[in-house]
């Protein structure tokens, strides 16, 4: 049993320290994931994942994706070795990827951002 919708999924599982079990991502619903035991109950969840995604989405008066419309999410920085450093210290001690650590960072500081444009 596929994800409604058609969007194109990711299932991976999870550490032991995370709590075990599988994640599911959906790269074209910012933020849409959810959780199981197992790969079929990640993607049961999932459904209901994308449908909450959806129904939030439409009540923000937000444009909805279709499958496959976004781009794919990667890009390569060239950064100083000193910041390259700090983040991976930051990120071992938060216990999650670098990659992971960086995506919120930028998530965070864009939010911030649009928040302050829609206060002027």
């Amino acid at each position: 049993m596929a994800p409604n919708f058609d969007y194109p999924f990711e299932l991976r599982p999870l550490e032991k320290e995370d709590g075990g079990g599988w994640l599911i991502v959906f790269p074209d619903l910012p933020g849409c994931m959810s959780d199981g035991e197992t790969p079929e109950e990640a993607i049961v969840n999932g459904r209901d994942a994308v449908a909450a995604w959806m129904a939030a989405a439409k009540e923000a008066g937000r444009e909805i994706p279709r499958p496959g419309e976004l781009p794919s999410g990667k890009f390569i920085a060239r950064i100083p070795r000193s910041l390259h450093a700090r983040l991976t210290a930051r990120a071992k001690q938060e216990g999650v990827s670098m990659n992971a650590l960086v995506s919120a960072f930028l998530s965070e500081s864009l939010g911030r951002r649009e928040g302050a444009e829609k206060a002027l």
